[in-house]
């Protein structure tokens, strides 16, 4: 047995002989690499590597031969990397890409649906990105008509967008067959490098079904991977679509091996140009078509005919960014975890319905940005100055000066806010040019969709509505209307999202985006709770035609209110039967127990007997329903929560000289609910009426600045304080 000093010296030096063995190891190690410059990859995204190897960008690089290296060997293949499906060959990692550098997008977008899917696309490219955005669309006038009214209201700080106008590039596009649900739209991103700026030397082009869930930013680093002679940058198809034979006599176009997605490119645009890309697609694509009818894939055929005649072309990108969810696809050889991935794309037409693994997953992360609050996103880009967006420093002073002290400052500040408006939500037909046609107008929010299919049964006319939803209720409002036969049915039905925001119901600012958004020559100003007689939209063009209204005369055509407080109500069919109801008491002047003056101008003892219009004069408090030209007053939207909103409106019309005429034979009939959060909150609170009156003296003086003398009357009428 040794002395307990000298055990405890041995175990010293065996310990201090251990770590100048590792400290050996590790320098070794270290020349190694420096010497070599060598590093290792393994799975997507460099996700599995040897131990002690480095990680680096996971590249892909052609090989002499042509064929991507990293391609899934399947029968008849050469043999691909070890490590599967699209998996990466090393390069030295990436450079650090500069943080305010301004990156460019390129997206095709045409129609309703394909509007809402950029959106969906737009926000998961916010949610991530650090960089100023500038995206390119190419759209129909539909969709431009859409995105415009979006993002200038959306105001994102750091992004601006350009539109071109995809009719004018069907001539180049429209002799090549197409049998792809995209029709000529899917064949356009082969024109954008003559379409786009001429100085526009780099873009990212997406389809409208992807989605990202990583920085778009690193995305477009890999542009620094290109060789000199390569332009394009695409992920290998995920699917054995052509390698033919998935049946008898599939013929699909040349690729090279398993070819390329185009959901995602890199296009370095400037080569591009300077290769003569345009006569080079032209030629592939006109010698292909001598022997096959027509594309099936649109343009990701032609991309793939063009690198298969010159793989020199193309750079093959890490899978990661374009995981595709096609039927039969090889998708989940690419990645081994959540973290590994980077754009998702729906590339089937089933969409959310397609068969997959990990299905489950893509659809959660897809859902979260749909209903993702896209208000959110007006987030500043810290550290990257840009110019703000159009209105946003008037709005920003404008918002700078109010106190947030004074008990008005949430009416005050909600007449100022710029909501995100989606107009025509739905696929909307427009209606065919009548001269005396009529457009319902009338807002909602969610909880009074229900009121939806009734109204239509009772208007069968065109109407425009603005709804105030959130991000979420706007997918619960779609799903309602598709899961209606009523409603689906519908194409006159225009439906505008307005996205909610702050305390207060801004109902003036709903009223003027469904009147803006209205198409013929006359609106039927109403209510979401009112039906209308079931006769009175041929009624109001027949008497529009009759009393010969037009832009010379100025008229509001009065439509005389009822309301029932029973749920369970028989609609009457004519006036006679309204009548019978009225003396029964089953029904009642609008607001007789509540609010008479609102309504009492329209003289309902005369309408009784009327068989012809009659005139009527304006009076205090006066908030009649009304037929008028579309290019009438806007309402005002200071008037936000209850009260007084149709009343300043009507003030409006008569200071610019409207005739009031009360029709003989119109009616639309209230029908009960529970009372809003706004009518609760007038009711109970004192400071709600007392600002509420700070809005009307504000509005009288307004008026008296338009309107000098003509005003007085209003002034007169209007000076006693009053409930709404």
């Amino acid at each position: 047995m040794l002395p307990r000093g000298r055990a405890r010296a041995l175990g010293a030096a065996a310990l201090l002989l251990l770590l100048l063995l590792l400290l050996l190891l590790l320098l070794v190690g270290f020349f190694q690499f420096g010497r070599d410059g060598k590093c290792e990859c393994g799975g997507p995204g460099g996700a599995r590597r040897d131990p002690g190897s480095v990680p680096c960008a996971p590249t892909p690089c052609v090989s002499p031969g042509g064929r991507p290296r990293g391609a899934a060997a399947v029968d008849g293949d050469p043999p691909a990397h070890r490590g599967g499906h699209s998996r990466s060959d090393c390069v030295p990692p990436r450079p650090p890409l500069p943080k305010c550098e301004l990156l460019h997008v390129a997206v095709v977008c045409a129609g309703h649906n394909s509007s809402r899917d950029l959106v969906t696309l737009v926000k998961s490219v916010l949610f991530y990105r650090k960089n100023p955005l500038h995206f390119h669309l190419v759209t129909d006038a539909t969709a431009r008509n859409i995105l415009e009214m979006l993002f200038h209201t959306w105001m994102v700080p750091a992004v601006r967008v350009s539109f071109y106008d995809a009719e004018e590039l069907k001539p180049q596009i429209s002799w090549i067959p197409n049998k792809h649900y995209s029709g000529l739209y899917g064949l356009m991103k082969l024109v954008l490098p003559g379409v786009l700026p001429p100085d526009l030397a780099r873009v990212i082009v997406l389809d409208t079904d992807v989605t990202f869930a990583s920085d778009i930013a690193e995305l477009w680093a890999l542009f620094a991977h290109f060789s000199d002679e390569q332009v394009i940058g695409l992920v290998e198809n995920q699917s054995d679509w052509y390698l033919g034979n998935l049946w008898r006599n599939h013929r699909p176009w040349p690729a090279l091996g398993r070819g390329f997605n185009t959901g995602v490119i890199l296009l370095w645009l400037d080569r591009l140009r300077q290769a003569g890309w345009e006569q080079m697609w032209k030629l592939t694509a006109g010698q292909e078509l001598l022997t096959l009818p027509s594309t099936s894939l649109a343009d990701q055929d032609i991309f793939n005919a063009v690198i298969k005649e010159h793989p020199g072309l193309v750079q093959p990108l890490p899978c990661v960014w374009n995981v595709q969810l096609s039927d039969h696809t090889l998708a989940e050889r690419c990645y081994s975890e959540a973290a590994d991935l980077k754009v998702i794309h729906w590339n089937s037409p089933k969409k959310l319905r397609v068969k997959n693994k990990h299905v489950a997953y893509f659809r959660n992360l897809y859902l979260t940005f749909l209903e993702y609050d896209g208000n959110l996103l007006r987030r500043e880009l810290f550290g990257c100055p840009s110019p703000p967006p159009s209105g946003a420093k008037q709005l920003q002073q404008a918002l700078a000066h109010l106190d947030e002290e004074d008990a008005c400052f949430e009416f005050r500040q909600q007449q100022l806010m710029v909501h995100r408006v989606h107009v025509t939500f739905l696929p909307h037909v427009p209606p065919p040019a009548r001269p005396h046609d009529v457009t319902l107008v009338a807002q909602l929010s969610m909880d009074r969709l229900q009121m939806l299919e009734a109204l239509c049964r009772h208007w069968p006319g065109p109407m425009s509505l603005a709804l105030y939803l959130t991000d979420a209720e706007a997918q619960q409002f779609l799903r309602f209307v598709e899961a209606s036969a009523v409603l689906s049915a519908r194409q006159d039905v225009a439906y505008h999202v307005v996205y909610r925001e702050g305390p207060l119901y801004p109902v003036n600012q709903l009223r003027n985006v469904a009147l803006a958004q209205a198409l013929t020559p006359y609106v039927f100003l109403s209510d979401i709770d009112f039906l209308p007689a079931f006769s009175l939209y041929d009624y109001l063009r027949a008497s529009i035609e009759q009393l010969q209204l037009g832009s010379e005369q100025k008229a509001a055509l009065v439509v005389p209110a009822f309301e029932t407080l029973h749920y369970r109500f028989s609609f009457p069919s004519s006036k006679a039967e309204l009548l019978a109801l009225l003396d029964s008491g089953a029904l009642y002047t609008f607001r007789f127990h509540e609010w008479p003056r609102g309504h009492a101008a329209t003289d309902y003892v005369r309408w009784r007997e009327a068989r012809t219009p009659y005139r009527v004069q304006w009076a205090a408090d006066y908030e009649p329903y009304v037929v008028v030209p579309r290019d009438c007053p806007r309402y005002d939207p200071r008037f936000v929560g209850f009260g007084w909103n149709k009343v300043a409106h009507i003030v409006e019309l008569d200071a610019q000289e409207y005739e009031l005429l009360v029709l003989p034979e119109a009616f639309t009939i209230h029908l009960p609910h529970a009372p809003s959060l706004d009518i609760s909150r007038f009711r109970s609170s004192p400071t709600y009426r007392d600002c509420l009156q700070a809005l009307k003296d504000e509005f009288h003086q307004d008026l008296s600045r338009r309107y000098g003398a003509a005003a007085l009357k209003y002034l007169t009428a209007l000076q006693q304080p009053r409930g709404a």
